[in-house]
């Protein structure tokens, strides 16, 4: 038996769960041809590599990223290839970068997600997720990609960013976008709740967008309206929404937030086995850290944004309505909105990019500090950094407890993801999330064992998201694999220095081909679009 790569003296684990065995994988063109556990001096390889006892896994899904426009100005995409990402997926918190009509929007939509997504480097040449599809594979990228459509995206196709709800023929066309999303094969639909214009609809209109989901099988992916005091609530909604649409459900970034849900993991874990009890097939990711990252804009109230990112601009400019602004958020006085500046502290929302060169000594500063720089008060620095940045700004914000990630992380429910924002001084799971998990809560502290960790970053990822030919190392599976050293897999990334590669991950293959070899990146392209269905 001939092979294009054979991996030999690894320690295989199969992404199963499954112990651990001494073996061998080999890989032709796309496909791993086999996993062998005899002696392999009789086949011949064109590339063979003694992995000299370290392990050989399927790649890692990453279930929830935001490179859907870095990958056109850095298709390599660095920081997630070298911890051993192999597939993102795209279109997240509601926000996809198709369907969008690009001769009226797609300027506009890419200022509003700036602080979330950054910006395009060249032209914006598509308008349907088909079109999008064809950019991204016309450019080039390094991990495979798959996108969910964006329940925020078709509502601002449909209604912009208008506070109202859409009447019966405006709501049947947004499904129709979903439906058209899915067809060009879209692998579900996703939605953020706490963020603007997703925050303005009705449960009655999240339903009916995740109602097409059922006929393909497909998941709804949400960041829910509330992680913090109304958390409980938030899950039911999710949870009613999946038992009444029949389709399954994957909750983004499982936690609790605030000191007030601190320690209350096993009231939300068990919200999770009542939805199973309930037969709503539902699933989590968790990125292991106690900060969050977002956009700074998040901490403006939800009215701010109705009329589109040009007019936000102009209310911070405004001194009316920046006295109505400073008075919601220091008073908390608005209901149903997640206030970050009130319950996390503006010591723990912490700058770490920006648009423009002069405020570039600001990334890596919390807005407390921000505020002692402009000399005022911290709600103030905000709007005026915000007004400088023209929305443009990224933050991390510190607010979860390390025994709840702890907790949670031992579910086995929940997957591994980043929600990694790139640029600047970013939070370090851009770089470090899987070598971290693999490093601290495995070897180190013993949280999981090394194939139940490996599992969460594969095959649990995988069966969630639908990618039927990913996650499992078995003959006739892509050719996505990492290879790695559990006696050395760490991540060096902190919050202070967050650009720094891991150790100990030495060998990435993506569809067959070297992305990663001995340690670091390639070049090579060898990433497809996932188009579901198509």
């Amino acid at each position: 038996m001939d092979f294009d790569v054979l991996l030999t003296n690894a320690r295989v684990i199969d992404g199963t769960g499954a112990p651990w065995f001494r073996g061998a994988v080999g890989v032709t063109d796309d496909r791993i041809d086999a996993v062998l556990r005899e002696e392999t001096a009789a086949y011949d390889a064109d590339i063979r590599i003694d992995v000299d006892g370290a392990v050989v896994c399927p790649g890692f899904v990453d279930t929830h990223s935001h490179s859907d426009l870095r990958l056109f100005g850095d298709p390599v995409l660095a920081p997630k290839i070298r911890q051993g990402v192999t597939t993102e997926i795209l279109g997240q918190d509601g926000f996809s970068m198709a369907p969008v009509d690009r001769e009226h929007g797609a300027d506009e939509w890419e200022d509003h997600l700036s602080g979330l997504n950054g910006r395009l480097e060249g032209e914006w040449t598509w308008s349907s997720t088909s079109e999008y599809f064809d950019a991204i594979e016309a450019n080039g990228v390094a991990p495979n990609v798959a996108m969910l459509v964006g329940h925020g995206t078709v509502r601002y196709r449909v209604l912009g960013m208008t506070n109202r709800e859409p009447t019966d023929a405006e709501l049947t066309e947004m499904r129709g976008l979903v439906t058209d999303a899915l067809e060009a094969g879209a692998i579900g639909l996703s939605t953020g709740l706490v963020y603007t214009p997703c925050t303005y609809s009705t449960t009655e209109e999240v339903a009916t967008l995740a109602g097409p989901l059922a006929e393909f099988g497909r998941p709804f992916v949400a960041h829910i309206r509330s992680e913090r005091d109304g958390i409980w609530e938030a899950l039911d909604e999710f949870v009613d929404i999946g038992a009444r649409m029949d389709v399954p459900l994957h909750l983004s970034h499982f936690k609790l937030g605030g000191e007030s849900q601190h320690g209350k993991t096993a009231r939300a874990r068990a919200l999770v086995d009542t939805a199973r009890d309930r037969g709503v097939d539902l699933t989590a990711d968790q990125y292991p850290y106690t900060a969050g990252s977002t956009t700074l804009s998040y901490v403006l109230p939800p009215w701010v944004h109705a009329d589109g990112p040009g007019q936000a601009v102009a209310y911070l400019d405004d001194s009316d309505a920046r006295a109505r602004i400073h008075d919601e958020i220091t008073h908390d006085t608005l209901d149903d909105w997640e206030n970050p500046g009130a319950y996390s502290g503006w010591e723990n929302i912490v700058v770490t990019n920006v648009r423009t060169e002069a405020n570039e000594h600001l990334e890596g500063l919390s807005i407390a500090a921000v505020a002692d720089e402009f000399d005022t008060d911290p709600v103030t620095a905000a709007m005026d950094l915000l007004l400088e940045e023209e929305l443009e700004v990224s933050i991390v914000n510190h607010l979860l407890d390390e025994d709840d990630v702890r907790d949670i992380l031992r579910d086995d429910r929940v997957a591994v993801a980043t929600d990694g924002l790139f640029g600047g001084k970013p939070h370090p799971r851009v770089y470090g999330t899987y070598p971290r998990v693999l490093g601290r809560y495995v070897r180190d502290e013993n949280v999981l064992s090394l194939e139940t960790a490996v599992r969460k970053m594969t095959s649990v990822p995988a069966r969630a998201m639908g990618l039927q030919s990913k996650g499992v190392l078995r003959p006739g599976m892509d050719a996505d694999l990492v290879v790695f050293d559990p006696s050395r897999v760490d991540s060096p990334a902190t919050y202070e220095q967050p650009r720094q590669f891991p150790t100990g991950i030495s060998q990435v293959l993506i569809n067959g081909e070297f992305a990663v070899r001995d340690g670091d990146t390639t070049g090579s392209l060898p990433g497809t679009v996932v188009r579901k269905g198509v």
